[in-house]
């Protein structure tokens, strides 16, 4: 099953993979990919989402597989949003010797059973709007953004919020997808200590998304191989807290750890 799959920077350079969260899509790392001078970034549109294919099997297993089979396997940093950390995190359990560096911003690696349950409760409401802009000011609101430029949001929903047959504006992602993925979510995960690789950790400092239940964990298991960044905003750091969010995950790509 063949994702598609955003590319940014020149072939050449060190490999970074881009994982989006439920609803997003590729180019959500787009700006990113801005502040990694040098890097070839491959941003892949996952299982139910964007450009890629809507059909399940959504499993866990299923979307690593699809990663895997889209960036042919090969050596690469990982950064994951969400749903996209808990994937990342998942790949690098499986095949630690091809992930050198891991990013996790704000990741869902193991949601709770009541926050899983009311954000699939939550996700089978149909997100329709008469206007593009009103699909934004929900987007705040459903998004709980604080600091979040509109002209940033916008511009990346430009693509994916889209004019329907019907004369509704919507997303460009399967509900049944999504639904499906909070249920992976509340999975338990691979423990710590299978993916001892270097790694980045950036929180929300208001993010809706709990990690206290998993950070003392996580920082036993790996000692100094794990740095942890807190930056301001919520869950969706690339957009309330694009410059430190970009400038934590330059400096750590680029770095000697």
């Amino acid at each position: 099953m063949s994702l598609h799959v955003e590319r940014f920077g020149g072939p050449g350079g060190p490999r970074v993979v881009c994982l989006h969260g439920v609803t997003s899509h590729g180019r959500h790392f787009a700006k990113l990919a801005e502040a990694l001078a040098g890097f070839e970034v491959l941003a892949p549109d996952l299982l139910g989402h964007g450009a890629s294919p809507y059909e399940p099997p959504w499993s866990l297993e299923a979307h690593v597989d699809a990663v895997v089979e889209a960036v042919d396997a090969e050596p690469a940093f990982l950064v994951g949003h969400s749903f996209g950390g808990r994937l990342a995190f998942e790949l690098a359990a499986r095949a630690p010797k091809l992930v050198p560096r891991l990013v996790l911003l704000d990741p869902a690696i193991h949601l709770l059973p009541h926050v899983g349950l009311w954000a699939a409760e939550n996700a089978r409401k149909e997100r329709a709007y008469v206007s593009f802009a009103e699909g934004i000011d929900q987007r705040y609101v459903e998004s709980q953004l604080q600091r979040a430029p509109r002209e940033l949001v916008e511009e990346e929903l430009e693509g994916h919020l889209v004019w329907t047959e019907d004369d509704l504006y919507r997303y460009r992602y399967s509900q049944s997808a999504v639904v499906a993925a909070y249920g992976e979510m509340a999975s338990q995960p691979p423990p710590f200590e299978r993916v001892r690789v270097p790694t980045l950790l950036v929180l929300g400092e208001e993010s809706y998304l709990p990690y206290d239940h998993l950070l003392d964990a996580h920082r036993e298991a790996l000692g100094d191989l794990l740095e942890v960044v807190v930056v301001p905003g919520g869950h969706t750091v690339l957009w309330d807290a694009l410059e430190e969010t970009s400038a934590a995950v330059a400096g750590f790509l680029s770095g000697d750890r």
